[in-house]
């Protein structure tokens, strides 16, 4: 299930029974003798994603318990109504009103507990019934959201929760307009949450309620300031302690610490703010090392002199710093890292945006083939499932909101866009892949007044909520390099696309980025998008450049492109980061090109996930080290020029290649690409291989061309 906790599931048990587990940990105030933890887990956690019924269409009274929704269809979530219609063209994808229903028998032993309804995306608007009991709004198709369901819901009988969804056009919600299809539904998972009335909050903008910043990092020692935002739903004042304790792999204790007693009143909340060192700590070093500690944060409730635990919350902790320097790039732990990676799109073909923790996890082992060390996760705020596998395989990640575009000058759009970016932060804080906020993606019209208002109060946002990472904003790349918009941020990133919108693939690249490094020495720049469209089924030998709206798009062009974009990028280390666009061809309705009607073909792997173009080899021969070996234009099988062109992409130093069993020799290189320029295939089949010897052993590629 997308995105959800890794922690295991409990159903009931009262806080004794939690203390119990706690044999051998010391309490609050206690001093410390244990050597491991391991934290409990008195939250219950049960997934909602199976037996709903579903229809499309807005039909009234639906919310009420008694309708009868026994025509609707019987989908499970994650669903989205899109998965078809948004990807085939003609960009009339339906984009109205969905409903939902399911009845539900919350266990009898959860009564008395607080209990949320959680949402980890719904696209774009969400009003959510229980028992015809309306709990909400939810504004916003990205980002998680939590009701308080606690009076509305029945434990030990039969509820029933509706759901009404539309991804109609709202000029009050981001993104108004984006070159992606915006796929209605629930199309993550569904969750119910209980907790004891002396709890974490839930609804701190759907956050952890456990905050982990992390400041003076170094492999000599590390300070943690942990906040904890607490709530007491009880009917009664409460005495509270808080515990904070961070463990490593192993589960060892390298930090603890628990407060003073403090009283929190029925009905209110307050915050609790705990600072722990860490002597010689394990650093969390991107892909070479991404070690994560256990920072949990136990709730004691000592009312009357007591000790009953009675919430935890475990957050993932990587330890590391970053910074970025105008001429130098991106620091690591004070280790220069040059970063290189992808854009990623959610989805894929056949399910749309409804995709499973098996999808999510396969997206990422491709991402690490190539030997990415970065991703933009564009242009939305992405399942929890992404954060975490990046956090896990040491993916420095840009992170965004979904201001794409276009702005409307109103105080709901300013709004939205504004609860987005802190849903996004603080869902996201304790996340150590993630380096930068984007507030924003190629905004029309930079010069806007209200444009220019927003983004300066997104910025300010990001400062406010988390100083310790940096701000970002991806400037339209046919805007003047100073357009305001890029300035409101404290890093920019251009998305440029010469050599195929404009400009050529050849030197244009380079030259923009030392005209502005030169004109702006101090901007902290990236190239946030750059890549061409490229169909695996159309061929052509060195072809120019072609149409990009036109039906054409010869693989060969975009191996040829990145060839030389890649060059021109790896040259400048001024430039922090290079992000391709994109991973994977994805849904965007409104195109029609490539011979792929609804595809935006600029991916480096196509959309089932199935075919990894060849220039996806090209950048695995350039950042991976695993050993590449790879024949290009290997789907071109049926040929009718008996000359043609051999090329291979390797990390190996000489390729040795034969035709039909004859030697065409061996060939040396020293930029990844191996090139025999006029090679003479015979009527029928050929045979082609080529072998290398990397890293002690000799691999071998091959493919078959059919000439006449």
């Amino acid at each position: 299930m997308t995105g959800l906790p890794s922690r295991r599931q409990v159903l009931g048990g009262a806080a004794a029974g939690v203390l119990a587990t706690l044999a051998g940990i010391p309490h609050a105030g206690a001093a410390s003798a244990a050597v491991t933890y391991t934290a409990p887990d008195p939250r219950v956690w049960i997934h909602l994603n199976n037996g709903w019924r579903f229809i499309r269409s807005d039909v009234a009274g639906a919310q009420a318990p008694g309708f009868n929704d026994s025509g609707w269809t019987t989908v499970n979530t994650p669903h989205t109504w899109n998965a078809a219609d948004g990807a085939d063209g003609g960009n009339n994808y339906y984009r109205g009103v969905g409903w939902y229903r399911r009845h539900y028998t919350v266990p009898a032993e959860l009564a008395g507990k607080r209990l949320y309804l959680q949402f980890a995306g719904v696209n774009q608007v969400a009003d959510v019934w229980v028992n015809g009991t309306y709990l909400g709004q939810h504004k916003g198709g990205y980002s998680r959201f939590r009701f308080d369901a606690t009076a509305a819901l029945v434990p030990g009988g039969d509820n029933v929760i509706a759901v009404k969804v539309t991804n109609a056009r709202d000029t009050g919600i981001a993104p108004l307009s984006a070159d992606y299809t915006f796929q209605g539904g629930i199309y993550r998972n569904v969750s119910l949450w209980a907790v004891d009335d002396l709890h974490v909050r839930m609804t701190d903008y759907a956050g952890p309620g456990v905050y982990l910043r992390q400041s003076n990092v170094s492999a000599a020692s590390a300070t943690v300031t942990v906040t904890t935002k607490l709530w007491n739903d009880s009917t009664t004042t409460r005495s509270v302690v808080v515990r904070s304790v961070i463990a490593d792999k192993s589960g060892t204790i390298v930090a603890e610490t628990s407060s003073t007693a403090q009283t929190v009143p029925a009905a209110t909340g307050t915050e609790v703010q705990q600072t722990l060192h860490i002597s010689n700590p394990h650093l969390w070093n991107g892909l070479a090392d991404p070690y994560l500690h256990n920072a949990g944060v136990e709730i004691h409730d000592v009312t009357g002199g007591g000790d009953q635990i009675t919430d935890v919350v475990t957050e993932r902790l990587g330890l590391r710093s970053i910074a970025v320097d105008a001429n130098t790039g991106f620091r690591l732990n004070g280790s220069h890292l040059h970063l290189h990676g992808v854009n990623l799109h959610q989805g894929r073909a056949g399910k749309g945006w409804a995709i499973s923790d098996a999808d999510h996890t396969q997206d990422f082992d491709l991402i690490s083939e190539i030997g990415a060390n970065t991703v933009r996760m564009a242009h939305y705020q992405h399942d929890q499932k992404d954060y975490n596998l990046a956090d896990e395989r040491g993916m420095i990640v840009w992170a965004e909101i979904p201001l794409v575009d276009l702005v409307t000058n109103s105080a709901a759009f300013t709004t939205s866009t504004q609860n987005q970016l802190r849903e996004l932060i603080r869902q996201n804080y304790n996340h150590p892949s993630i380096a930068f906020w984007g507030i924003g993606n190629e905004q029309i019209d930079y010069n806007g007044t209200a444009t220019n208002t927003l983004l300066a109060s997104l910025a300010d946002i990001v400062e406010a909520e988390d100083p310790d990472r940096l701000s970002t904003y991806a400037v339209r790349g046919e805007d003047p390099d100073n357009a305001q918009a890029g300035l409101h941020t404290q890093t920019t990133g251009f998305n440029k696309y010469y050599g195929w919108y404009y400009g050529s693939k050849d030197g244009d690249l380079g030259a923009w980025a030392d005209n502005l490094h030169a004109n702006s020495p101090s901007r902290r720049i990236a190239m946030s998008e750059y890549g061409v469209g490229a169909s695996t089924t159309q061929h052509e030998l060195n072809p120019p450049k072609p149409a990009p709206g036109g039906s054409w798009h010869p693989e060969e062009y975009q191996s040829l492109f990145h060839e030389a974009a890649w060059k021109q990028l790896a040259a400048r280390p001024f430039i922090w980061g290079t992000f391709v666009w994109a991973m994977f061809d994805f849904p965007s309705d409104g195109r029609g090109e490539g011979g792929q009607p609804g595809i935006n073909d600029k991916g480096l792997v196509t959309r089932d996930r199935q075919i990894r173009k060849d220039a996806f080899y090209w950048y695995k021969a350039n950042w991976a080290a695993t050993p590449t070996l790879h024949i290009t234009s290997r789907r071109w099988t049926q040929r009718t020029d008996a000359t043609t062109e051999l090329k291979v992409y390797s990390n190996a130093g000489q390729v040795t290649a034969t035709l039909n069993g004859t030697s065409l020799g061996t060939r040396s290189s020293s930029d990844h690409i191996f090139r025999w320029p006029s090679i003479t295939l015979r009527p029928g089949q050929n045979t082609v291989t080529v072998t290398a010897t990397i890293n002690g052993s000799t691999h071998t590629d091959s493919v078959n061309w059919t000439l006449g």
